[in-house]
C-alpha cells in the first residue's frame, strides 16, 4: 500500500535543476531561430529561471555553462541568484567549440592543445569556489572519424590523465559528474562513449568522480533503467542531462517521445534510494528549446519530470514485492502499468497548492504577464545563447 502522506513529502522536496542555455536562443547545424524577449547575459538567464521557480516551486538551482555564461565577478552573480531564491549549480565545461579543438581537446595529440583544455577545466573548478557549486560536469566531444586517425589507447591514456589532475584540484565537497555520448561530433570512435567507459575512469578516480546519464546520449533500444539501477546500486550515478530522442540526441523536451521510459528510469530512482538527498543524484535537464518558447517549454518540461516521479512513487512496492518473490510474471508488470496509469495531475495540483503555489504552473506563467514583459523590455544587445 502506497503511502501518500510520504509521497506528497516527497515531491515537495524533489529539485530539479534548470540549464541557463536553455533560457537563451539555441539551434541545429542549419539555422538558429531567435526569439523575442530571451536573455542577453546569465542576469536575466538568472530572471527566467526565478519564473520557473516561482511556478513550479521545485526548480530553485541553475547550472551554468563556461564560456556562455563568463561574467567579470562570480561572487555578486551568486549573490544575484541568492536575491531571487536561486542557487548556481553545476558548473558545465566547454572544450568542443574552439578552432583547436578540431582533433580533440585532452585528447589531442598536440600537448599544447591538451594544456589549453586542461586549463579551462581547472579554471571551472575556479569558479565552482567562487559561486559555490558542488558539481563540475565534463561532457567531451573527443574521439576520431576515420579508422587509424589516431591511437585509440593513447587517448584513453592522455583522458585519464586530464580527469586525474582536474579531480586533485576538487575541494573537499566538490564532484566531477562525468558525461558520455554515444556518437557525434567524433562518428568512428568517441573517446567516452558510453557509461562502461565513464564508469571505468570514474572508478579510478575516487568517490568524487561519478557518471552523468543523459537520457539522449544511447543506442536505439538501450535499457537506460538498468544502466540507472546498475550506477545506484555502485553508488556512482551523479546526476541526470533529462530530454528527449526520437532518433539521435535531438535534445526534446523530457518526456516528449517515450514519457513510459521516463517512468521506468525514475522507477529506478525510487526503488534504489535515488531521491534521498544524501544520494547526492543531481536531476538536471539538458535541452534545447530551438522552435518552442523558453520559458513556458522549461517549465512544462519540469512538470513531466514531476508527473514521472509521482507515478513511481505510486508503485506498490510490497505487491511488486510479493509478486517478484512468487514469480508471478503478469502481476508483477500489472503493479507497474497501475502506477504509471494514474492520473496524478489532480494530485501534484494538490501538493503545489499546500505549497502556496498555483495548482497549474503553466497557467500561473501566462497569468504573471512576464513574457509580455521581457518581449518589450528586452530589446537590443546582443542575446545570450549557443549559437546565437
Amino acid at each position: 500500500m502506497t503511502d501518500l502522506p510520504t509521497v506528497r513529502a516527497a515531491l515537495k522536496s524533489q529539485r530539479i535543476e534548470t540549464p541557463s542555455w536553455a533560457y537563451g536562443n539555441s539551434g541545429t547545424r542549419f539555422k538558429v531561430f531567435r526569439q523575442e524577449g530571451v536573455p542577453r547575459d546569465p542576469y536575466e538567464k538568472l530572471d527566467d529561471a526565478a519564473q520557473v521557480q516561482a511556478a513550479t516551486g521545485v526548480a530553485p538551482v541553475v547550472a551554468l555553462h563556461i564560456p556562455w555564461d563568463r561574467v567579470d565577478d562570480y561572487a555578486a552573480l551568486r549573490a544575484y541568484a541568492e536575491e531571487r531564491g536561486l542557487t548556481l549549480g553545476a558548473i558545465n565545461s566547454n572544450v568542443f567549440q574552439d578552432d583547436d579543438y578540431k582533433l580533440g581537446s585532452v585528447t589531442n595529440p598536440d600537448p599544447a592543445i591538451r594544456s589549453k583544455a586542461l586549463g579551462h577545466l581547472l579554471e571551472c573548478v575556479d569558479i565552482m569556489d567562487a559561486t559555490g557549486s558542488r558539481d563540475l560536469k565534463l561532457w567531451f566531444s573527443d574521439g576520431t572519424n576515420y579508422p587509424g586517425q589516431d591511437d585509440i589507447t593513447g587517448r584513453q591514456d592522455r583522458l585519464a590523465e586530464a580527469l586525474a589532475a582536474v579531480y586533485a584540484r576538487l575541494g573537499e565537497d566538490q564532484r566531477m559528474l562525468l558525461e558520455y555520448k554515444l556518437f557525434e561530433p567524433a562518428f568512428y570512435a568517441t573517446d567516452v562513449p558510453d557509461w562502461g567507459t565513464s564508469y571505468a575512469h570514474c572508478l579510478k578516480l575516487g568517490p568524487k568522480a561519478q557518471v552523468v546519464v543523459d537520457t539522449g546520449h544511447h543506442a536505439p533500444g538501450t535499457n537506460i533503467e538498468f544502466i540507472v539501477a546498475f550506477l545506484l546500486r555502485e553508488r556512482k550515478l551523479g546526476g541526470f542531462d533529462f530530454n528527449s530522442r526520437f532518433y539521435a540526441d535531438d535534445d526534446l523536451m523530457v518526456g516528449s517521445a517515450d514519457p513510459f521510459q521516463l517512468f521506468r528510469i525514475l522507477h529506478e530512482v525510487v526503488r534504489n534510494g535515488g531521491l534521498r538527498p544524501e544520494t547526492g543524484v543531481a536531476f538536471m535537464l539538458d535541452q534545447c528549446h530551438n522552435i518552442e518558447a523558453k520559458i513556458p517549454a522549461i517549465i512544462r518540461s519540469v512538470m513531466n519530470v514531476q508527473e514521472a516521479t509521482a507515478k513511481a512513487l505510486l508503485v506498490d512496492a510490497d505487491a511488486l514485492a510479493a509478486a517478484q518473490r512468487s514469480g508471478d510474471v503478469l502481476e508483477a508488470n500489472a503493479v507497474l502499468m497501475d502506477a504509471y496509469n494514474t492520473d496524478v495531475r489532480p494530485l501534484l495540483a494538490s501538493v503545489r497548492e499546500e505549497q502556496g503555489l498555483q495548482p497549474d504552473p503553466m497557467a500561473a506563467y501566462r497569468a504573471s504577464g512576464w513574457q509580455q514583459q521581457i518581449v518589450t523590455g528586452r530589446v537590443g544587445g546582443e542575446q545570450a545563447g549557443w549559437g546565437a
